[in-house]
């Protein structure tokens, strides 16, 4: 837990940047004007937004955000240094980094002889000209530089001296910010902790003029210092490739490091950058530096959600800190002891993210699980024994037939009414046919259904048609219902899962669908098995409309007991 007194850490997101380059993520203008409010929103200082002029959106985004700017956070623009035996006073690239209108500026030079000599074909007195002389023009037009040093851990490896000239520059010509970059994912956290070390000290001998490297070359322009960030300040660049970018930052940080670079959920080219998401509540609950506040802290887990759907990538479940799977206990002991007490499985408490415990129902569970999982849904078994054991019991029994109702907490809910007696019947279905015409040469095929339902003691014949047999099963058994059930207007069917059990048997096979609903405010996902897909589906279909129904019935009970 963070003080007053805890050391200030200094985050800086580069989703919109570095996380877009990751394979199949593609975003738009508004997208890229809602991620960057909603991290604003969770006390991040820096903002990448992009490289102004590399494309048309970019340079959309960064005039929008002149127009309307964000609350807190500094808004960052993106840029190379100036090409070899130019000027940057006559660089295009950077006059639109200029008209971003940004106040502070990340520049990226080379740190590495190889890339120097092999990628930008040039001397390497002409790559550290190149950086002091991006870094003062910049200055001299009032901007704020974040110098990140590109394939720094490499660089130092093989040619240590020239790669700390490179700093030694970048810090004279005004730079306040000099970030590590590995940017090919291969170091691991020893080495970042030496080299980081290093370069600290050294550094830290600036004032003196003694790097120990022979004469230092005074720079025409002077470094303007500033007493909120004194000069100079290391920051972390991390990337994923093994595995080791979160740990790689939080090393970094244990060396000296007082800026962390990273996106949320890790997002980012070939396998990803340091996951903010990980590293704010590492370095914040466990290492005791001040990242954000403790109510933004709270936000995490919805922020990393809102970027996942914004996106359009599907949430990774299993992600520490913020995944649905984070804070879930399956095994029976697990969830017993942590009944007792959330310590015994727990690292930190759920909430301190905006996440939430979870009770998983499964063919692993005990006793404890059917009890915690009926508390969860305001179902008291503690005094029913009995009932909860026999619930455990139906539960094993189908899920060995292929049921899976961990992934299927309403269909779970419905199972549990039905033990206890109290299951409300809220329509009775009688009977359903589907026919299907396939249309040739097309994909789809135009399904018609046709239902018999009965409520309250009468019997309604419906017919609705589909875009595919599920779709029009689900429209017929709605125009059956809505007239006694209007709230089911509001009712959707917003995802639908398949999954062949046992493909050996082939046409045989043994079918389980998953099927999700939704009101508008909340979702719930019901089960079905069956050897033919179609009474799979229908019995999902049918029990996501039943569980619908009755959070509409516990809803209104609870209005009325409150009035």
């Amino acid at each position: 837990m963070t003080t007053n007194s805890s050391p200030q850490l200094w985050l800086y997101d580069t989703t919109l940047r570095d996380g877009t380059q990751r394979e199949g993520l593609s975003v738009s203008i508004e997208d890229k004007l809602r991620i960057a409010r909603r991290l604003d929103q969770l006390g991040i200082p820096f903002i990448e937004g992009g490289w102004p002029g590399a494309n048309p959106k970019d340079v959309q985004f960064f005039w929008q955000l002149q127009e309307d700017p964000l609350k807190q956070a500094e808004i960052v623009a993106f840029c190379s240094t100036r090409r070899p035996n130019s000027t940057a006073a006559t660089e295009p690239m950077l006059q639109d980094i200029l008209a971003a209108g940004t106040r502070w500026v990340t520049i990226f030079g080379k740190s590495w002889d190889l890339h120097v000599t092999t990628g930008l074909k040039t001397t390497l007195a002409e790559n550290l000209a190149m950086i002091r002389d991006t870094i003062e023009y910049l200055r001299s037009q009032g901007r704020r530089i974040i110098y990140d040093a590109e394939h720094w851990f490499d660089g130092y490896k093989h040619n240590r001296d020239y790669a700390l000239q490179t700093l030694e520059v970048a810090i004279a010509a005004g730079a306040e910010w000099l970030v590590l970059c590995d940017t090919n994912g291969g170091t691991l956290p020893h080495e970042i902790s030496q080299i980081v070390e290093d370069v600290v000290e050294v550094t830290g001998k600036l004032g003196t003029g003694d790097w120990g490297l022979g004469s230092r070359k005074e720079s025409s322009q002077s470094p303007i210092p500033n007493p909120q960030f004194p000069i100079p300040q290391i920051g972390i660049h991390t990337h994923n490739d093994s595995e080791m970018a979160v740990a790689n930052a939080i090393a970094a940080v244990m060396a000296g490091a007082k800026m962390v670079q990273g996106t949320i959920n890790g997002y980012g080219e070939r396998c990803g950058n340091a996951n903010l998401c990980s590293l704010i509540p590492n370095l914040q609950l466990k290492a005791g530096y001040s990242c954000i506040t403790e109510d933004q802290l709270t936000q995490l887990t919805e922020a990393s959600r809102f970027v996942s759907e914004v996106v359009n990538l599907a949430p990774d479940e299993h992600a520490p800190f913020v995944g649905r799977s984070a804070f879930a206990h399956k095994g029976g002991i697990h969830v017993s002891a942590v009944e007792r007490n959330p310590l015994t499985y727990e690292h930190i408490q759920p909430e301190q993210v905006g996440n939430r415990r979870r009770i998983v129902i499964s063919e692993q569970s005990g006793l404890s699980n059917v009890l915690a999982k009926a508390r969860s849904f305001g179902i008291e078994l503690d005094q029913q024994k009995a009932e909860a054991r026999e619930i455990l019991q139906r539960l094993k029994d189908l899920e060995s037939e292929g049921f899976q109702f961990e992934a299927a907490e309403a269909s779970f809910v419905l199972l549990m009414h039905e033990a206890l007696g109290d299951r409300q019947k809220f329509f009775e279905v009688k009977g359903f046919q589907v026919h299907c015409d396939l249309i040739e040469g097309k994909e789809t095929s135009n399904a018609l259904a046709t239902v018999k339902v009965a409520v309250d003691g009468k019997n309604i014949l419906e017919a609705a048609e589909g875009n595919g047999p599920v779709a029009a099963l689900d429209a017929a058994l709605r125009k059956a219902l809505v007239n006694f059930y209007p709230q089911i207007a509001t009712f959707d069917l917003t995802d639908y899962k398949v999954r062949i059990l046992d493909g050996h048997t082939g046409t045989a096979a043994k079918t389980r669908v998953l099927v999700e609903s939704g009101n508008g405010r909340q979702r719930w996902t019901t089960v079905g098995v069956s050897n033919n897909i179609l009474a799979a589906s229908y019995q999902a279909v049918v029990e996501g409309l039943e569980y619908g129904l009755l959070l509409h019935s516990q809803a209104s009970a609870a209005v009325k007991a409150s009035s």
